[in-house]
């Protein structure tokens, strides 16, 4: 089988131990199933600062760009706080998004049974949910101008920001959505605010245009974000692919980040257009931040990490029964009781760690053979 080749970006906080636990479980596949991934790491975000100066190398860049895949930890601590807002640790990831590309964001938000008591809703609401969330991540009100702030007529301040859309920027991202419902239950909702926002009417027309004429044997709907907010809180196993803008996507996805009970348990991918390579840019990464209060402590769950590789061996390599696999290893991990501080609701059980987490899911892995 062709090697596969992985640029690892540990970054700050928790990253590194969390993307300790990622390279073993690569390391298993490498082994158990005559996978072959060749593995780069590099710096990013705090890391790189303290080494460069700059929280995203020019060196490390062109690595991005040569990689089939990119695997992240997490970029950011309070340490930085103080610096320029242009090398801020976040501002490395921002750049990396932006210069490969990286449009689609997938988010899904997967209750696994075991944790379904963890959810901020009721069992019988978020069990079994499977919702897969395309968020547009490198346009809309994020990136369009004019912006800033600025002195107005009557001795104050004014702060703008500009929300704009174009055709090619609209029904590529709907695409994605499209093809990802083909492969799940063939259906897509878009949502946006057509009611008041001329940008939400050209989002309505286009993608509804993209399912017409490209792909008319999946289910459209169309919801106004709002409503979508208070759908997904009302009942969400109602959906299966949404689509939607950049701020849009930034909210509703957080939102449905707590249907699934942790943070550290939420993957995520930000996918680009298929390169010289034959495969999209892709960048995979948990919700998760760097969380400095347990940096070190051996309490981070690295599931969310683990699940982003299995993303990975889906979007990236095509070997979705290898995601699978690595699924239902984290699936039956958390069906065992194995649990990290994040996923714990009983007072006097103790934990796993960081490692022990990940010996469990290896543990599976194994059996799975």
């Amino acid at each position: 089988m062709a090697g596969y080749r992985l640029l690892m970006l540990p970054g700050d906080g928790i990253g590194p131990e969390v993307m300790a636990e990622v390279a073993r479980v690569i390391g298993w596949f490498r082994e158990s199933r005559g996978i072959e991934f060749t593995i780069t790491e590099d710096l990013i975000g705090g890391a790189a600062y303290d080494a460069h100066g700059t929280p995203l190398h020019d060196d490390t860049l062109q690595r991005a760009r040569e990689a089939d895949a990119i695997l992240l930890g997490a970029a950011g601590a309070p340490a930085y706080d103080k610096l320029d807002f242009s090398v801020k640790p976040e501002r490395g990831l921002l750049k990396l998004r932006k210069e490969l590309d990286l449009y689609a964001n997938l988010r899904p938000a997967i209750c696994f049974d075991a944790l379904a008591d963890f959810s901020s809703l009721k069992r019988e609401v978020v069990a079994g949910l499977d919702v897969m969330i395309v968020r547009e991540l490198t346009s809309g009100v994020y990136f369009g101008e004019p912006r800033g702030i600025s002195p107005d007529n009557e001795g104050g301040r004014v702060g703008v920001n500009t929300q704009r859309y174009t055709t090619h920027e609209i029904r590529r991202v709907a695409r994605t959505a499209f093809e990802l419902a083909r492969r799940r239950s063939g259906r897509v909702c878009s949502m946006e605010k057509a009611n008041v926002m001329e940008s939400g009417v050209l989002w309505r027309e286009e993608v509804q245009w993209v399912g017409d004429n490209e792909y008319p044997d999946i289910e459209l709907s169309h919801m106004y974000a709002d409503a979508g907010a208070m759908q997904l809180v009302r009942w969400p196993r109602q959906f299966d692919v949404i689509v939607t803008d950049n701020l849009f996507g930034d909210i509703l996805s957080d939102a449905a980040a707590m249907l699934s009970g942790s943070l550290g348990m939420l993957p995520s991918a930000s996918l680009g257009a298929p390169g010289e390579k034959g495969r999209p840019n892709a960048l995979y990464e948990p919700v998760h931040g760097s969380a400095p209060d347990i940096t070190g402590q051996g309490k981070a769950n690295p599931c969310a990490s683990i699940l982003s590789f299995a993303m990975a061996l889906r979007y990236s390599f095509d070997l979705g029964e290898e995601a699978d696999r690595l699924e239902a290893a984290v699936e039956n991990t958390l069906a065992d009781g194995v649990r990290t501080p994040d996923l714990l609701q009983t007072e006097g059980v103790q934990p796993a760690t960081t490692a022990e987490m990940g010996d469990a899911i290896l543990a599976h892995l194994q059996q799975s053979l």
